[in-house]
């Protein structure tokens, strides 16, 4: 019989209607040790969407993957190269797009290996607080710095700001780090709110 931890840490239950962050690590796939999954979730009406984890700790060398769980989603790092969206990656680090991803059960794999802190975000609902974030080993890089860090900084003109919505969604760095995977409670159903 599973002691009352094993329980809680298998089940992921909310209490309050607040996620237990911190008694379960990331999910890793069963596809492949140092592969982490992260699910692309919506309700059943399509009015919320988020990514499940919102926030994990990963080694360095870690493969990230996304898997749609229900709507259209994508999952791009913030970079210039993604739609002129401001920096939030390592800048030694590789952007990612993985363009639209259309069916439950399509995914998309990145590996990170350069540390720091990578924000993501889902293209068509970016604007909703459809956003994520990855710290690889240590917090370091642009995602670590206040979003309007680029502001009046030579060739960042084209930058485009992290929507408000976007911002408040994000996990902060600290509660990733204390508690290793972060995750955003389902939404409430329409009565319930």
């Amino acid at each position: 019989m599973p002691t009352r931890r094993e329980f809680l840490v298998a089940g992921g239950l909310t209490a309050g209607g607040l996620a237990l962050a911190g008694l379960a690590l990331p999910r890793r796939s069963a596809a492949a040790p140092g592969t982490f999954d992260i699910t692309m979730m919506s309700d059943t009406l399509g009015t919320a969407v988020w990514f499940d984890p919102i926030g994990i700790l990963v080694p360095p060398g870690s493969t990230v993957r996304w898997k749609v769980h229900a709507n259209v989603h994508t999952t791009a790092a913030y970079h210039p190269r993604n739609d002129h969206h401001s920096l939030r990656i390592p800048e030694k680090a590789e952007p990612w797009d993985s363009k639209f991803l259309v069916n439950p059960g399509d995914h998309f794999s990145v590996t990170l290996s350069v540390p720091g802190v990578y924000d993501y975000f889902c293209a068509p609902h970016e604007a909703a607080g459809m956003v994520g974030r990855i710290v690889v080993g240590q917090p370091a890089g642009p995602g670590a710095l206040p979003f309007d860090y680029f502001r009046g900084r030579p060739g960042t003109e084209s930058w485009l700001p992290v929507p408000p919505a976007a911002q408040r969604a994000f996990p902060g760095v600290s509660a990733i780090m204390r508690s290793r995977v972060v995750r955003r409670p389902p939404p409430a159903p329409k009565g319930e709110r």
